[in-house]
């Protein structure tokens, strides 16, 4: 027993040196609070090895807590073991799950697998076999159908005999591969019925997990047949103390109760529990279950492979998790199920007994904010307007309960050490308020000639008449850190195009994000849509919203280049809108005049350093370093203004001593931080910002009216500009209001993006009784006339 006992001692004393890096990393102290429970759990453990214990443990009530999970019990179902066709066993899948589990037992945790497989594995043999012996046969009796009926013809104890030897081998094989032994340990229903066998299996099971061993157990199919019995309780001393073990899910959620496992996961092929069979209109996954959802939950047919269905998943689930065991369900031929699982990803069904998990799932907020984006698109302009002015009045009217809430996210901020740089971008003020606000209103007045505004207008035909017209392009997600100012122009944007809007802000933000989508709800209550605008939790994973291909139509993310570049990577099936980086470039020409220049420069590049559109690097024509002072007063200019400065390979070779050299031109400071570098001419310059620029925004300073058509013409940037700072690229700077971000895209929309770049088309044709074979017989002749839009 001491063994057992050691085994959860949580202390760190004689866990493994994997387990003791483990711990070391946990420091905060809801984290300590839960391993502290751990520990008081594992108390209980010598009472509870003869019986299962009477007082429940407390499970995992959120699943970014499921990383704690330190002992696993892992169930693969026949489904999941079995490939598709049923011809034995599905390796590929097997050695991922192999490779998952290996990892984690390698860090430290404790695991056990319970699978299925043996008599899949044993069928293909022996039916294998059988038809390598019928030749004779069918020489003999040509109408012999043996062939045909060999898969049938296999007993499925003799199949679970031969089988079981096999899948043992290869487990063992490709746990191998990561140093890893295994044990088999083979059970019965009757095991558990009596004391002695009982006290003898989990004292084994100790012994192997303590040994370093990962146990892997089944039901001994070749003694005991396939169970299709009604449940009940095990009951060898009338008292209720176990589940009927009457598959492979009942006795992984039995050993899971027995061994105080942290988390069952039952791998099934199904992406989790549905509300009805998933085949069925109207199916939706749970993402989250509790005991209140039995009676909402429809179930169907049992797997074609395996013993068990939906209903004793289920029913094994619930028991467990009544035990104190956090349970999910899944399906076991995802990719990297089990990783995603233990990292918190909303990955199949997890059972909870936390109704903090039961708040609106994000599939439904999505689903809410498309249909509320479709009563924004039928309101007439005037009351999409209206909404929009009644937000920029609550910014105002609401400042100080907004600063108050800005106040907190502040404190907390610097306390946790936050940049300088972030700290700015984090901080409200009375004066961005207000400009805030008269962004706002300028989207309102602009919103009256948005959704519905015919693009084109056709007559197809005497009768027939065809209208391109705008429309919303549905439900945007919105990701961004740090700046809760994004969050009132972003949402005035949707509401002013019609869209549903989902936004996901920083945590460093979470007390003003919250305020200001209070004003946004209270702004959109007249209209009826109020759901069509939320703020997604900061519990929702952005891998989970980046798979809502089926709810989501457009990504814009708005903050570092590390995020942008993340969600591109990871939205593999949503379009993305934005910008991973802003090298902006602004070029002196020979022909410049230096004072525009010098000024130009410095608002570029100190007027916001941390801005997108900020110049990361000065390009200046090479008869400048020769024949003017120009390069010695824009290096004292900059350093006035802080600005550390590096010069590009070519600068770097003809100074005799200077700033040091860069070590890219490709490189975005987004601070006090720039590169100078020299060019030949113009086309050199237009070839420098192609070769190292990011397509955002790109500046020429001079007087030559031909060089600077050509410049703009020929550099191929979101934003050119001539003699102008580049910090103008910005949605309030051109008009439009605000943003939602800057696109460096050439599909769609490009440069700021207003409320224009959230809008699509869509084609509306009237005829009378027009049919299209109509045209090809003659009796209708086409006539393409173009139309004015304004009629």
């Amino acid at each position: 027993m001491m063994s057992f006992l050691r085994m959860f001692d949580r202390t760190g004393k004689v866990l493994r040196a994997g387990q003791q890096r483990h711990f070391s990393i946990v420091g905060s102290p809801s984290v300590s609070a839960y391993l502290m429970q751990q520990a008081r759990k594992a108390k209980n453990v010598n009472r509870t090895l003869h019986g299962l214990h009477e007082r429940k443990q407390a499970t995992f009530s959120e699943r970014n807590q499921l990383k704690y999970a330190r002992r696993l019990v892992v169930k693969l179902g026949s489904a999941v073991i079995t490939r598709e066709d049923e011809h034995g066993l599905a390796l590929g899948r097997l050695a991922s799950i192999v490779e998952q589990v290996a990892e984690y037992h390698v860090e430290g945790r404790e695991c056990i697998m319970v699978t299925s497989g043996a008599v899949a594995f044993g069928k293909q043999r022996l039916t294998q076999e059988l038809i390598m012996s019928l030749s004779m046969r069918e020489t003999l009796s040509p109408t012999d159908h043996t062939r045909q009926d060999a898969g049938t013809l296999v007993e499925p104890r003799a199949a679970a005999a031969v089988g079981q030897s096999g899948l043992m081998s290869l487990y063992d094989a490709m746990f191998a591969q990561y140093g890893i032994k295994i044990a088999q340990v083979l059970v019965t229903e009757p095991d558990f019925y009596n004391e002695e066998t009982r006290k003898n299996l989990f004292s084994t099971l100790s012994e192997l997990i303590h040994l370093n061993i990962v146990p892997i157990i089944n039901t001994n199919d070749a003694v005991v047949p396939p169970m299709f019995i009604v449940d009940q309780e095990v009951s060898a001393t009338g008292k209720k103390r176990g589940i009927r073990i009457k598959d492979n899910d009942s006795l992984a959620a039995l050993l899971a109760a027995e061994i105080h496992a942290d988390l069952l996961i039952l791998m099934s092929d199904v992406d989790g529990i549905y509300n009805k069979p998933p085949w069925e209109d109207g199916a939706r996954l749970m993402h989250t279950y509790t005991a209140g959802d039995k009676n909402l939950i429809k179930f169907g047919e049992k797997s074609k492979v395996g013993t068990g269905g939906m209903n004793s998943k289920v029913m094994a689930a619930t028991w467990a998790l009544d035990r104190g065991v956090s349970v999910v369900i899944c399906n076991g031929m995802q990719d990297k199920a089990i990783k995603s699982i233990l990292t918190g990803r909303k990955v199949g069904t997890f059972f909870t007994e936390s109704t903090a998990e039961k708040a609106t799932p994000v599939e439904q907020i999505a689903e809410n904010a498309r249909n509320g984006s479709r009563v924004l698109q039928n309101l007439t302009a005037a009351e999409r307007a209206q909404a929009v002015n009644t937000l920029a009045d609550l910014l105002i009217s609401r400042q100080s309960q907004i600063l108050e809430a800005n106040a907190k996210d502040l404190d907390e901020a610097k306390k946790s050490g936050l940049a300088k740089p972030l700290l700015s971008r984090l901080s409200l003020t009375p004066s961005k308020l207000e400009s805030l606000a008269k962004g706002l209103k300028q989207i309102a007045d602009d919103s009256h000639r948005n959704v519905g505004r015919v693009v084109k207008r056709t007559k197809l035909a005497d009768g027939l008449e065809l209208k391109q017209v705008t429309v919303p392009i549905g439900v945007l997600l919105v990701i961004f850190e740090s700046r809760p100012d994004s969050l009132p122009q972003v949402a005035a944007l949707a509401m002013a195009s019609g869209n549903g809007l989902l936004l996901k802000g920083g945590k460093e933000a979470a007390h003003s994000n919250r305020a200001l989508m209070e004003l946004v709800k209270e702004s959109l209550a007249a209209t009826g849509a109020s759901n069509a605008i939320s703020l997604v939790s900061t519990r929702e994973e952005i891998s989970d919203l980046l798979s809502m291909d089926e709810h989501i139509d457009l990504i814009i993310p708005r903050g570092s280049s590390e995020l942008v570049r993340s969600i591109q990577e990871k939205a593999q099936h949503i379009p993305v809108m934005g910008h991973a980086e802003g090298i902006c470039h602004v070029y002196v020409d020979r022909e410049a005049d230096l004072d525009k220049a010098l000024k130009i420069i410095r608002d570029s590049k100190c007027d916001y350093p941390a801005a997108c559109n900020a110049m990361e690097t000065l390009l200046i024509h090479e008869d400048l370093l020769q024949n003017s002072s120009f390069f010695t007063d824009v290096c004292n200019m900059l350093k006035r203004e802080g600005v550390k400065i590096n010069s590009g390979p070519k600068l770097n070779q003809m100074l005799t001593f200077g700033p040091p050299q860069a070590k890219s031109l490709k490189f975005e400071y987004g601070a006090l931080e720039c590169s100078i570098e020299v060019v030949k001419n113009l086309e050199e310059a237009i070839d420098h910002v192609h070769t190292y620029g990011s397509g955002h925004t790109d500046v020429i300073v001079t007087e030559n009216p031909t060089s600077a058509t050509y410049f703009q013409s020929n550099v191929d940037s979101a934003c050119v500009f001539h003699n102008a700072s580049s910090r103008f690229a910005d949605g309030f700077r051109f008009g439009l209001g605000a943003e939602v971000g800057i696109s460096t895209a050439r599909i769609h929309a490009r440069g700021p993006v207003g409320v224009e770049g959230l809008l699509t088309t869509k084609w509306i044709l009237s005829g009378v009784d027009h049919t299209a074979s109509e045209f090809t017989d003659g009796s209708r002749a086409w006539l393409h006339q173009s139309l004015p839009t304004d009629q």
